[in-house]
């Protein structure tokens, strides 16, 4: 009896174009290291000129399908989260499914900023527990395309990049989400926005092209309030999944910081070696930090049976949550 989801399939991918902190310190009249002193990034990476959101989101998808062994067919759903898509209309959902072929795929886009890929997890595990049908999840962003050069909060920390899972239905009640705390806070709504090209604030001409680019109001507001709310919904999380931290294997939270995620940890008492991290190397993508997070720890070291995730992201809007996500039996609570 299905009762269940199981991730069967890790995927990512990311632009061949490498670019290092010299060369964004060197725009923005920065000191030498100054990036990776206040973020842990060293370098990040930017989608070539023809590169699309669906190119990246495709090659990601494609490595999670063969991961998976699944039939292409037999995929039911197809959630993209993304701030970045092809055009604002159409949704880029539909033509990601088509290009993996997909021919018995519902396909929608996610807005949900940094936290969008762990709101499609939740819904496609639902989905799978209610259909029993194979779900494939797919963040992905080009946020060079959005980055105001001249501004530093945004220039220094943003990149392109995509991840994808697939989920499947499974008999085992350890498997996928066992808790889960979602939150938003909308007085906080204008700290991280695009401010022109929506209905509210529609792109005229004579407007400054900078009001279509991303905008960063206070830093430190940003800060603290990640800190909070991913700190908040992680604790509630594991306590719904009826778990303390010691319970938990890996701490895969949203790439936004180095200094972040060492906060994030040290309110849990998470020890920090148990935090995946890939910021230093990719930057920070917004929603496709974390499957891309999975896949190349899942790529270093598989994902076991008896393993326990910890999710955490925050994000403009402010939109936040956290989930434990179970890999599967042979469980052993308080494992060192």
């Amino acid at each position: 009896m299905t009762c269940s989801s199981h991730i069967a399939g890790f995927g990512h991918y990311v632009p061949a174009r490498r670019v290092e902190n010299a060369e964004i310190e060197a725009r923005l009249g920065l000191d030498a290291g100054w990036i990776e002193r206040r973020t842990g990034i060293r370098e990040r990476r930017w989608a070539a000129p023809d590169e699309t959101l669906t190119d990246l989101a495709t090659n990601a998808a494609a490595m999670a399908l063969d991961g998976a062994g699944i039939d292409r067919g037999a995929v039911a759903l197809t959630l993209l989260a993304t701030s970045t898509p092809d055009h604002l209309l159409p949704p880029s959902a539909p033509l990601l499914a088509h290009k993996l072929g997909l021919p018995a795929s519902g396909a929608v886009d996610l807005a949900g900023a940094c936290s969008g890929f762990l709101y499609a997890l939740v819904l496609a595990d639902s989905f799978v527990k209610a259909q029993g049908k194979p779900v494939l999840v797919v963040a992905a962003n080009i946020l060079s395309r959005r980055i105001n050069m001249d501004e530093r909060g945004s220039a220094v920390v943003f990149a392109d990049a995509a991840g994808a899972v697939v989920l499947v239905p499974s008999a085992d009640p350890d498997c996928g989400t066992l808790g889960v705390d979602l939150v938003s806070d909308g007085k906080d709504y204008g700290l991280i926005s695009i401010p022109a090209g929506g209905s509210a604030c529609p792109f005229l001409g004579g407007m400054d092209p900078s009001e279509l680019q991303m905008t960063m109001r206070d830093g430190k507001a940003v800060f603290a309030q990640a800190v909070r709310m991913m700190g908040q919904s992680a604790v509630r999380a594991m306590e719904q999944a009826g778990l303390a931290v010691q319970d938990i294997h890996r701490f895969v939270p949203h790439q936004a910081n180095s200094r972040i995620i060492d906060a994030v940890c040290d309110q849990l008492g998470v020890p920090r070696h148990k935090a995946v991290r890939t910021i230093d190397e990719f930057g920070n993508s917004s929603a496709a930090t974390i499957p891309l997070s999975l896949s190349l720890a899942n790529r270093e070291r598989p994902f076991a049976p008896g393993e326990r995730l910890l999710l955490a992201a925050a994000g403009a809007g402010m939109v936040g949550g956290a989930m434990v996500f179970g890999m599967g039996g042979n469980y052993r609570r308080s494992i060192p």
